[in-house]
């Protein structure tokens, strides 16, 4: 019996003991519950994840044919929306090694114009598979490379001739024969021109970084290299004569040729950097220097002074071959200068009024 009441008694202990264990097991949830919610309160507002936007890349697949035969030569794909004519170009020769990005023509119709390297494929692309015909353009070169051996030839020829080095005139003639002021002043004067022409190219003029076919180099060297040759042949030949009106007709082509030299270098200079006013930034305005003053009379005073030089040089020498010279060069650049006053007259027809292409009041 007494043994029985020792086991109820043990039992009761354990039950409270469990029950008060519980209640402080509540009492410490309920506390935390509240401080966390307190906390939650105290933050604010919960925000939102914004869900992340998986932007999808288009893909495109360029099927280059040839433009001859028509026949596939190859398929570029893996080509974004945002690459470009060049892009397709280089992944073109990774594919055809042996044609270089330069010598590749890529067009959109058969017959159609060459597509520029800086069009993206996003502009021309109608689906995912982009159809462009291919043209090999043969040997290329850069128009930099163009420029200096124009002008590096003339400079360098004309001095050999100035200089008289033997196989070329009579040695004892040569020796004999005194030089009139005329040859020495021509030689300064065309030296000035081509040494401008190679600084201007180097140092003013934006020159293109595309590529021109070299066919094109060997024509315009062998226009300037031959006809300075032929110049420089007559000039400073033991036989020359002098100009018919003497020293008079020399000095005031001279000043002439420099005062064109000059304008045409201002002017040069004045296209390589261009006002910037509202739309019209890139229509060509004169500043205070004096030179650029001929641009209220003419759309292209460049073309201008170049052929006021030309014509002084041939009345300064006074020599059959700078006269046929001076002839063609002014007929080309009258061609390019008109071509170029129509282009002003669509863009800027408010500022062309009364205005000719290269001669005031004439062309």
């Amino acid at each position: 019996m007494f043994k029985r009441h020792k086991s109820l008694a043990s039992g009761r202990k354990r039950e409270l003991f469990s029950q008060g264990a519980t209640r402080s097991i509540l009492k410490n949830d309920m506390r935390n519950f509240h401080s966390v919610s307190q906390f939650v309160l105290s933050a604010g507002p919960l925000k939102s994840i914004p869900a992340v936007k998986h932007s999808k890349t288009v893909h495109f697949e360029i099927e280059i044919l040839d433009a001859q035969t028509r026949k596939q030569i190859c398929i570029v794909d893996k080509v974004t929306q945002k690459s470009t004519i060049h892009d397709v170009k280089q992944k073109f020769h990774k594919t055809c090694p042996k044609w270089y990005p330069s010598r590749v023509g890529l067009q959109l119709e058969h017959g159609g114009p060459f597509l520029k390297d800086y069009i993206t494929i996003q502009s021309i692309a109608a689906s995912s598979m982009v159809t462009l015909y291919f043209t090999d353009l043969g040997q290329q070169v850069s128009w930099m490379t163009v420029f200096l051996a124009e002008y590096t030839g003339p400079l360098l020829i004309y001095l050999l001739f100035y200089l008289r080095i033997p196989y070329i005139y009579d040695t004892k003639e040569s020796s004999r024969s005194l030089r009139h002021p005329a040859v020495h002043l021509a030689c300064f004067c065309h030296c000035i021109h081509y040494i401008r022409y190679l600084l201007e190219t180097l140092f003013v003029h934006k020159v293109s970084a595309g590529h021109t076919p070299l066919k094109k180099l060997i024509k315009g060297c062998a226009f300037y290299w031959g006809f300075t040759s032929w110049i420089a042949y007559y000039i400073n030949h033991p036989r020359y004569t002098p100009p018919s009106f003497g020293n008079r007709q020399v000095t005031i082509s001279a000043i002439n040729f420099l005062i064109c030299e000059a304008g045409n270098h201002f002017i040069n200079v004045l296209l390589a950097h261009p006002n910037h006013t509202g739309s019209n930034a890139s229509f060509p305005r004169p500043n205070c220097n004096p030179f650029t003053w001929m641009f209220f009379l003419v759309s292209c005073p460049n073309y201008t002074y170049e052929i006021g030089s030309w014509i002084s040089f041939t009345v300064m020498t006074q020599t059959l071959p700078v006269g046929i010279f001076t002839l063609l060069m002014s007929i080309q650049m009258s061609l390019w200068a008109q071509k170029k006053h129509k282009i002003y007259l669509k863009k800027f027809s408010s500022y062309m009024h009364r205005k000719s292409a290269m001669i005031p009041f004439i062309l």
